[in-house]
């Protein structure tokens, strides 16, 4: 993968579409996700035609606050999961990856003052227009002993949301595929808090 990465969430859309394209502009991932799924189960692409599909995204439950999204590729392999830590993700986003059973690295939003002041300041009138440019939420990826391998940054925008991913420290195959699907999957569940 040719880090750093650029997500864009399509602003016009009725249902989620996420593109992610690597640093020379070449498309790498392309989601959109069903709209009024009771379980989750999104499909990612490698074109924007939705013709090659890569991974599947499915939820292990009907809509739940701390459900287990497990992935697997296009020949049934599973790769992992992500779930969200329940009640301990209220303040900060924290999700848990897994390979298999066994979580070894984690998501966990670097300053959850960051939302709050958003969720304030996009309650004025005009100003709040603006906050896209100002309050830009972190998310590190880290090792269960605190090592930061990947980083996700929400880029100052006014009409779009785009991130940027950057890898931090050396990852495996494997573990880059569970990150990457694990951080496109807690944008998709967090889209709204900035």
């Amino acid at each position: 993968m040719q880090y750093p990465l650029e997500l864009t969430f399509k602003f016009w859309a009725l249902a989620p579409q996420i593109s992610i394209v690597d640093n020379q502009g070449n498309l790498v991932f392309y989601v959109k996700q069903k709209l009024f799924k009771l379980k989750e189960a999104i499909t990612i692409f490698a074109d924007v035609e939705r013709t090659r599909p890569l991974y599947y995204i499915k939820a292990d439950r009907i809509i739940d606050f701390s459900a287990r999204y497990n992935f697997t590729d296009s020949n049934g392999r599973d790769i992992g999961g992500v779930k969200r830590r329940g009640l301990r993700s209220l303040w900060r986003a924290r999700y848990d990856i897994f390979d298999g059973e066994t979580s070894n690295l984690n998501i966990q939003e670097k300053n959850p003052w960051v939302k709050v002041a958003d969720a304030l300041f996009a309650e004025i009138p005009i100003v709040g227009m603006f906050t896209g440019y100002v309050f830009n939420p972190v998310y590190l990826v880290s090792r269960a002993d605190g090592t930061v391998v990947m980083r996700l940054e929400k880029i100052p925008s006014f009409l779009s949301r785009q991130f940027t991913i950057k890898a931090v420290d050396q990852m495996s195959d494997r573990e880059e595929e569970q990150v990457l699907l694990s951080l496109m999957m807690m944008l998709l569940l967090e889209r709204n808090r900035g």
